[in-house]
């Protein structure tokens, strides 16, 4: 009987990581440059700008009691705004808890966004014409009811995708493998990203996994799978336009691995990443920074410069300000509503427990 070298066996595929900007913003692979017009490439910028000064503004009113549960984006702008750029408004968007930028950029008022941070209800209730789901915070959970919305659009022969994102510590559940699993048997049109931080909140990746990338994990479930650099917008903007497109056309699902950092903490609900991560790391990615480095680009082409800068950044913080008057001038949820909100026919016992609720809310 022949014997087995499992050296030579447990070879893990070869996977490229894709990019199209270096560190300095300039261009090192012209052949994925994607076709954008100067105004698409200043609107793809604004809105990393955006989402940055969304995660600063977002961090200081959590820390004024004004805002809920947050979960920083700072160093994520180009894996959640390059991806988000290369949808369709009728493509189906299902969040985790970490994507809410790409939400509000799909179409979600920002105060809504806002009120779904205070756990309020009327931050789940969404536009009809906002093809998504609101924040998914069990984790991976996304990945399978994507499987099926994909699997929805198929049969109603429409030439849409399903797309959701999830953190490389999402690709360590069960739900991440059975969503690809499913769509891939289906050929549903589904581009299920990971976003690979480096770490499932203090759990660094090496430890969840042995494979090399998360990337090919696409392999045993029969579906392509790509590897992309998440602090480049262009790479990723590209590869997941190319994979999108190809999903719409019936080919099936995608899965791609951005390679990205979150600077700040997992949430702001204690985390304290200075336990885990090292101050060198750190730095390094900072080195990496997307905005900056898709800022260098722009100024590069003559198409941005300070006082385009300051202008945008002044027209964002004036719209968060607009959307927390929205939210602060919103009623506050009375506990009655919880029990009418809970149930679509009301048991006897409940309804007397809401009626109790209602009086003295009365009063």
């Amino acid at each position: 009987m022949a014997k087995l070298d499992f050296d030579k066996l447990n070879v893990s595929p070869e996977i490229k990581t894709y990019q199209v900007l270096d560190e300095e913003g300039k261009v090192v692979n012209p052949d994925l440059m994607p076709d954008l017009t100067d105004e698409q490439l200043v609107e793809l910028y604004e809105q990393m700008l955006w989402s940055r000064i969304l995660n600063d503004r977002s961090t200081k009113l959590n820390r004024q009691g004004r805002l809920g549960f947050f979960a920083p984006t700072s160093g994520e702008e180009a894996s959640q705004m390059g991806s988000n750029f290369a949808m369709e408004k009728e493509d189906f968007l299902l969040p985790a808890y970490r994507d809410v930028p790409q939400l509000i950029q799909h179409g979600l008022p920002l105060e809504k966004a806002f009120l779904w941070s205070r756990g309020h209800v009327v931050g789940n209730e969404y536009p009809e014409d906002l093809n998504a789901m609101p924040p998914q915070i069990i984790i991976g959970a996304q990945y399978v009811q994507t499987a099926g919305v994909a699997l929805g659009i198929k049969k109603n022969g429409k030439a849409n995708v399903a797309y959701t994102y999830t953190g490389d510590g999402g690709t360590s559940q069960g739900d991440y493998y059975e969503g690809m699993n499913f769509a891939g048997a289906f050929k549903a049109p589904a581009v299920f990203i990971v976003q690979n931080n480096g770490y499932a909140i203090s759990v660094p990746r090496k430890k969840q996994t042995a494979a090399k990338t998360l990337a090919q994990k696409a392999v045993a479930v029969g579906i392509p799978g790509v590897q992309v650099d998440g602090m480049d917008a262009l790479a990723v903007y590209a590869v997941t336009k190319a994979a999108r497109d190809w999903s719409a056309a019936g080919n099936g699902p995608v899965l791609i691995e951005t390679l990205t950092y979150r600077y700040g903490p997992h949430t702001l609900s204690g985390d304290d990443p200075k336990r885990y991560r090292s101050k060198s790391e750190e730095d390094e990615w900072h080195k990496k920074d997307p905005v900056v480095r898709m800022r260098k680009f722009l100024e590069s082409k003559k198409l941005w410069d300070d006082k385009q800068e300051a202008a945008w950044s002044d027209e964002v913080n004036k719209q968060i300000d607009a959307a927390m008057e929205k939210v602060e001038a919103t009623p506050a949820q009375k506990i009655s509503e919880f029990f009418e909100n809970e149930y679509n026919d009301v048991p006897a016992s409940v309804q007397a427990e809401a009626d109790k609720f209602k009086a003295k809310e009365a009063k």
